[in-house]
């Protein structure tokens, strides 16, 4: 953006009102506000209002026409919506915002949550696993759940079918928590309703997706990354090399996590990714006890506490002439057009201020025209 930055002494804070928090929802679910935008913004405006007001202007500034923010009617239909769920808005900086979440890099804004808030403060091992799982599979991850559960760790899934749902089912006693990839209202696969109506009364669901929006398959890996994040260590019970498992164990390892595997037949497909996990240097797991063994004693589990104000981006460099955007803007899709590239590499190879970067990747992202993955990576959208 090369519009005058917004001046004030007061830095972002969570949202304290249902006025602001309202403002934030809305912002974050505008068009084109992905979660560094939205961090970006706020630093750079001080609160979601102020955002919501520039953007607008913003975005006409970056060559989008007729840019319209988020809906009120949308928001308040999402609300409403919540209010049948009996879902809670969670923003970060709230007491109940999972404290190992709030400390990755870039963490989900608001997440709404269906069920028990205390499972959050408790140290949880994710369990991951084949849709199509086998019998012996499905007793695995069901055992170890259960034994998980009973020395203390709340187990945390993503509520499909097969390995994610036994896992579940294991420790419904002891406390278990599903990200969902759709709404936190969706259901699905719809075979799960029971499961999910029960983790609703017993466990906690988590998305960080609209109130009503199906899953797509564009919706998992960000998903799979909240189960990684929540989670002490991520354990596969059975997975194919390509497969969502092994996206989570992926994103645990990117973000400093144990990654265990339970071993399979060498011929059973299922087992491959799990197998490969353990060729690498993931922990093999028979039963609970290895995982356990693996971890510092369970007392000594503090969820990571990272603050909020202090780490959100610092504000924008002064104003830029409208060539010197508009190179910098072409030089940063000739270098991500052959493959998706990470910001701290692209900032390396521009050589430019990584402040004056940053702002210019704000302006292409609110454009539509490149979007952000996990891990950082920037990718061209057309």
């Amino acid at each position: 953006m090369t519009g005058e930055a917004y001046s004030s002494t007061h830095p972002p804070l969570p949202p304290t009102t249902e006025d602001q928090r309202y403002s934030w929802l809305r912002l974050l679910r505008s068009r084109g506000i992905g979660t560094v935008t939205f961090y970006r913004l706020l630093a750079e405006y001080g609160s979601a209002q102020n955002v919501l007001e520039k953007l607008p202007e913003l975005a006409a500034t970056s060559g989008v026409k007729g840019y319209k923010i988020y809906s009120k009617d949308a928001l308040d239909a999402e609300f409403e919506n919540a209010k049948a769920a009996n879902a809670r808005l969670l923003c970060i900086g709230d007491p109940h915002y999972p404290a190992p979440l709030a400390s990755l890099p870039n963490p989900p804004p608001a997440l709404w949550a269906i069920g028990n808030l205390s499972l959050v403060t408790r140290p949880a091992i994710a369990l991951v696993g084949a849709r199509n799982a086998s019998s012996l599979g499905r007793r695995m991850a069901y055992g170890l759940a259960r034994d998980l559960g009973d020395a203390g760790y709340v187990v945390v899934s993503g509520l499909a079918r097969g390995i994610d749902a036994c896992a579940h089912e294991g420790a419904l006693a002891s406390g278990t928590i599903a990200v969902q990839g759709g709404g936190v209202d969706i259901i699905y696969p719809s075979e799960n309703t029971p499961l999910a109506m029960t983790l609703a009364e017993q466990g906690l669901r988590l998305s960080e997706q609209p109130m009503g929006l199906q899953p797509q398959a564009r919706h998992f890996p960000p998903r799979n990354r909240i189960i990684a994040g929540l989670a002490l260590a991520t354990v596969v019970v059975e997975a194919a090399i390509k497969s969502g498992s092994l996206i989570t164990a992926r994103d645990a390892l990117d973000l400093g996590r144990d990654v265990m595997a339970v071993p399979g037949h060498p011929c059973d497909g299922r087992a491959s990714g799990g197998n490969l996990l353990i060729r690498d240097g993931a922990t093999l797991v028979r039963h609970a006890e290895d995982v356990i063994e693996a971890l510092p004693p369970l007392n000594a589990h503090r969820p990571p506490q990272r603050p909020l104000v202090q780490d959100l981006p610092s504000p924008p460099p002064e104003r830029r002439s409208l060539r010197q955007t508009a190179a910098l803007h072409q030089q940063i899709l000739d270098r991500i057009a052959a493959a998706p590239t990470p910001e701290g590499q692209l900032i390396k190879d521009l050589g430019s201020p990584a402040r004056k970067v940053r702002t210019v990747l704000t302006d292409l992202e609110l454009s539509g025209e490149i979007g952000r993955e996990p891990g950082g990576v920037i990718i061209k959208k057309r």
